[in-house]
C-alpha cells in the first residue's frame, strides 16, 4: 500500500508541475488595420502640398486631399495654383487603392484650363470598403514655351 501512495504522489506531482508550466497562447487576429505603414494614417483625411522653388516663374504650388465621407465614399480634391495667369494650367488626380500590400491606380482624372491662375476640382467617388486609399496629384503650368510642374501624394486612409 505504501508503494501505491508513492506512485500516486509522484503522478500528482508530475501532473501539477506539467499543468503549471503550460501557458495558454492566444492567436493573433490579422487585420488590415494592424498592417498600417508609414504610407498610411489613422485619420479620416490626408493632404499634401508641394510648393515650387523660389525660382519658379509660373507655378506656385500643388495640393491634393482625400477625405472619408462614409463607409464606401471618399471626396478627393486637387489644386494647381500659379503665381499669375498662365496660358495653360494642368491638374491630374489619381485615386490609388492598396491591394496585396501595394498601391495602384484605381481611377484618374485629367483637367486643363487656359488663361487662368488656378485650377481646382473636387470629386466624390464610391469605392469598395475595407482597404486604404490615397491621392496622387500632378500639377503644372505653362507660359511662353516654359512648363513647370510638381507632384503631390497623400497618406493612405482606411475606408471601412
Amino acid at each position: 500500500m505504501n508503494i501505491w501512495k508513492k506512485i500516486l504522489g509522484i503522478t500528482l506531482a508530475v501532473g501539477l508541475s506539467t499543468g503549471m508550466s503550460i501557458a495558454p497562447v492566444q492567436a493573433d487576429t490579422i487585420s488590415i488595420l494592424n498592417e498600417i505603414t508609414d504610407e498610411e494614417t489613422t485619420e479620416d483625411w490626408a493632404e499634401d502640398t508641394s510648393t515650387i522653388l523660389a525660382r519658379s516663374s509660373y507655378l506656385h504650388f500643388g495640393n491634393a486631399k482625400i477625405v472619408k465621407k462614409s463607409s464606401n465614399e471618399v471626396a478627393i480634391s486637387g489644386l494647381t495654383q500659379c503665381h499669375k495667369q498662365c496660358s495653360k494650367v494642368y491638374l491630374s488626380i489619381y485615386l490609388e487603392r492598396k491591394v496585396n500590400g501595394s498601391y495602384g491606380t484605381y481611377k484618374y482624372w485629367n483637367f486643363t484650363a487656359n488663361n487662368v491662375s488656378s485650377l481646382s476640382k473636387t470629386i466624390e467617388v464610391i469605392v469598395p470598403s475595407g482597404t486604404y486609399y490615397r491621392v496622387r496629384g500632378y500639377h503644372a503650368a505653362s507660359q511662353s514655351g516654359t512648363k513647370e510642374s510638381t507632384s503631390t501624394l497623400t497618406s493612405g486612409i482606411m475606408v471601412k
